[in-house]
This record gives structure tokens, sequence and C-alpha cells, in this order.
């Protein structure tokens, strides 16, 4: 018989289709997989709002890695514990104050499940609407009074990696920061030391699975560490080429239902 493996899945663009849908072929292969007393947990850089419904979906009965590392908790069971490791408020406004020397659309701050957009961004507001968080829209200098679990700057391209460069040079004993994938051009800064990784870890210890048990899926550079710190890191076919270089496996893209023929095949689940 295979041995137990804790299985770590990102959402957008790996396990959900381009659509935002999980395939019925990759659906069956992960519950296949459970049957087979195999663990399946995601880890995600949503909130928890935005991924409840996939975790249900799924039935999951596992802690849930959400914010890339900031938050992790068992939706299912509050004596697991949670972990919530939110930036510094004022650093954050720090951060919020040099932005008006750069170009950008909007700032974000997540807390937990509150959300403050420094503008308002009607387009913004729909996409974090999912979860129906409470939202704030003003100055955040004056309206934010709690420490973010992330903050998220909105720009064009061209602007990112100015702003990006200005982290790396003031702040980097302080936060991480990251770029989320087309269509938008957004910064995701969280504090130092968080990822992925850090939630797996966790998880693997809790259910006693030794790290070269772990395969974790990703396609983006939020998952850098993940795929580093998993015994068996899959990167996906339609993922960043430095996360391909980074993982030990390669399998086909989130539209080619590249999770379940991976799992199907590593874990001879004879599912296909």
């Amino acid at each position: 018989m295979t041995e137990k493996h804790l299985i770590a899945l990102d959402l957008d663009g790996t396990l959900l289709k381009n659509d935002k849908t999980i395939s019925p072929l990759t659906k069956k292969v992960i519950e296949k997989a459970k049957e087979a007393g195999h663990i399946v947990m995601i880890a995600t850089g949503r909130p928890y709002r935005a991924s409840e419904a996939i975790y249900k979906e799924l039935n999951l009965d596992t802690p849930i890695v959400n914010f890339n590392g900031a938050f992790i908790h068992h939706p299912r069971s509050q004596e697991w514990g949670i972990y919530h490791s939110p930036l510094d408020i004022s650093t954050v406004k720090d951060i919020v104050e040099a932005c008006s020397e750069f170009d950008y659309h909007n700032i974000i701050a997540e807390v937990i499940d509150d959300v403050y957009f420094h503008y308002h961004d009607d387009k913004l507001l729909d996409i974090f609407s999912l979860g129906n968080p409470k939202t704030t829209t003003g100055n955040l200098m004056e309206f934010l009074e709690a420490s973010p679990t992330c903050l998220l700057i909105h720009a064009e391209e061209k602007d990112v990696v100015r702003i990006r460069k200005h982290l790396s040079d003031v702040h980097a004993d302080l936060i991480d920061h990251r770029r989320w994938g087309d269509p938008y051009h957004i910064i995701e800064i969280v504090r130092t030391g968080l990822s992925k990784a850090i939630g797996l870890q966790k998880v693997s210890d809790f259910y006693h699975i030794p790290q070269k048990n772990i395969i974790a899926f990703g396609d983006e550079d939020n998952d850098f560490e993940m795929i580093e710190y998993a015994g068996v890191g899959v990167a996906m076919g339609n993922g960043l080429q430095e996360l391909k270089s980074r993982a030990n496996h390669i399998t086909l893209t989130n539209e080619q239902d590249g999770i379940a023929v991976f799992l199907n095949d590593y874990l001879d689940l004879k599912a296909l």
C-alpha cells in the first residue's frame, strides 16, 4: 500500500480551471485519493471567505492555509488552533504614505474578513465581494485601525516594478511581497517570513506526515516556497518558468486536469 501523503492544492491556475471551476475528473481523483487515506488540503493566497465554497465542494475536513500563510486555521475545528500573523500597522501606513510618490490605482488592506479600500473602485469591489466581507472606503491613514493580514497595491504593470523595488529597498526586513498574475497587476504584501510552506509544515506535523510525503501543486510565485518545501513539488504546465525550475515534477495545465493526471499516476489510484 502507498504511504500516506499530504496533498496541498493551490487554487487559482492550479486546482481551478480558467472559469474558476473544478473539473469533474479532478474532483473524482481527489476523492479517490482521500478514500485511499491521503490527506488533502488547500493552500491559497485567497482569504477563507473566498475559498470556503471550494473547501466545502471538496468536502474537506483539514486545516487550510489562507493569505499565503498569514492565516492558518481549521474551519471545522477551533481546537486545532488559529495562526494569524498580520503586518505591523505602522509599517503599512509608511507604505501607504510612500505610495503617494508612485503611480497606482488603489491600495486595499484586508484584516481577515474586513476589507479597506483607499479609493472607491467598482471593479475591485466586485472581486473582493466574494463571501460578503465588511468593506470600508476611505483614506487608509485615517480609517485603518487594526493590523492587516495583507496589503494589496493595484498599479499598472510598468509601475509595479518601481513600487516593488521601493518595498525591497526600504522594508525588506519587515515584509515579503509578490505579484498577482494577469489580468490584474497587484502587489501582495504580507509579514516577512510567511509563506504557504509555513502552513504545510504545521499541517504535516499535525498529521505526522514526513516532508518527503508532501505533494504540493502550484503555478505562481506565491507557490515558490511551498513547491521547494514539499518532498514532491509539482508545477502546473501553465505555471511560471521559474516555478518549474524549482519543482520536482511538471504536470499538465489546469485546463488539462494536471492534478488528476499526476495524482492518479504517482499514487497509483487507478481512477482514470
